[in-house]
């Protein structure tokens, strides 16, 4: 055997997986632990609340024969005013609160650029609201800020000499949308600062040179710039968003009426509450096809402008 082949065969002999008691370990076999309780994990219960979804089954009848109805509760979901109504909010609250993030996100993130004295601990007191749970979040609102009798917002109101508002009455899907802007504002600012802090500087001094005013700088440099970090903002946001649950519970429980109620919130009300697991399961179903829907048409937009460059 020659040298060469020698050496060809030591290679192949490295880059193949060890075995173990005559098992060769491989790549497929390491994940398939993992996979397996994903599987377990996820779809099993996805799987099973589609099972649920065609049969009328409520926990509050104890009947050991659940009826078929196909796609029954779908068809009453999807007809009911007030089950379009809760389909409403949750789109309504999840394009404010996106467009609120958004904004407050980008100005935030163009600030921190620049260096000042206390810029760190400035960055640092900005993320503490995103390490907030949800309910935590609903209550500090709802008792410190909101609240029409010794709120924050209330003594500011009189301090100008107005009337006290009761926030959470006359206002509760924009009250949500403050709550959850409040909590997701840090993780837009965070990637948008962090799609900033990797812009070349000499794309902007060229810019200032030829004479470039300030927004000029921002929408054909910055922005453009963006777009990936955008994108990605907008597709984790819009999926968390629409999950939202906690704060809705500890602040307004879905009123008045159904004003606040989401697709979560309304699950919980259906499947737990009132012991409806078919309408419940179908709800689940639903908010699943939603979040899946928005998920890919992000994802295809994110590789559609990934593929060209950045540029839409």
């Amino acid at each position: 055997m020659t040298a060469q082949a020698q050496s060809q065969v030591q290679a192949l002999t490295a880059s193949s997986p060890p075995s173990r008691g005559g098992f060769r370990v491989t790549p497929s076999a390491l994940i398939l632990p993992a996979l397996l309780y994903l599987i377990a994990t996820t779809q099993v219960p996805f799987f099973m609340t589609v099972y649920y979804s065609f049969f009328q089954w409520n926990l509050t009848i104890p009947t050991p024969v659940h009826p078929f109805v196909g796609f029954g509760n779908y068809i009453g979901l999807l007809t009911d005013p007030q089950n379009l109504r809760v389909l409403l909010n949750t789109l309504v609250l999840t394009g404010g609160t996106l467009l609120i993030t958004l904004v407050l996100g980008g100005l935030l993130a163009l600030l921190l650029n620049r260096p000042f004295i206390g810029r760190t601990l400035l960055r640092t007191l900005l993320i503490s609201s995103f390490l907030v749970m949800p309910v935590v979040t609903a209550v500090v609102w709802k008792n410190m800020l909101l609240n029409p009798v010794f709120g924050f917002f209330s003594w500011l109101i009189q301090q100008f000499g107005g009337t006290p508002v009761d926030w959470l009455a006359a206002h509760p899907m924009g009250s949500i949308i403050a709550m959850v802007s409040w909590e997701w504002t840090p993780f837009a600012m965070l990637i948008l600062l962090t799609g900033l802090q990797s812009l070349p500087d000499d794309q902007i001094e060229a810019a200032r040179l030829d004479g470039a005013n300030p927004w000029q700088e921002f929408r054909h440099i910055v922005l453009p710039h963006w777009t990936q970090a955008l994108e990605v903002v907008i597709l984790l946001e819009t999926i968390n968003v629409l999950q939202v649950y906690g704060e809705i519970y500890a602040s307004t429980s879905g009123g008045p009426g159904v004003a606040t109620t989401n697709l979560p919130y309304y699950i919980y009300q259906r499947a737990l509450a009132e012991g409806n697991i078919g309408v419940g399961s179908a709800a689940g179903v639903i908010a699943v096809i939603l979040t899946n829907v928005l998920a890919i048409f992000m994802l295809r937009l994110i590789n559609k402008n990934a593929a060209t460059g950045g540029h839409a």
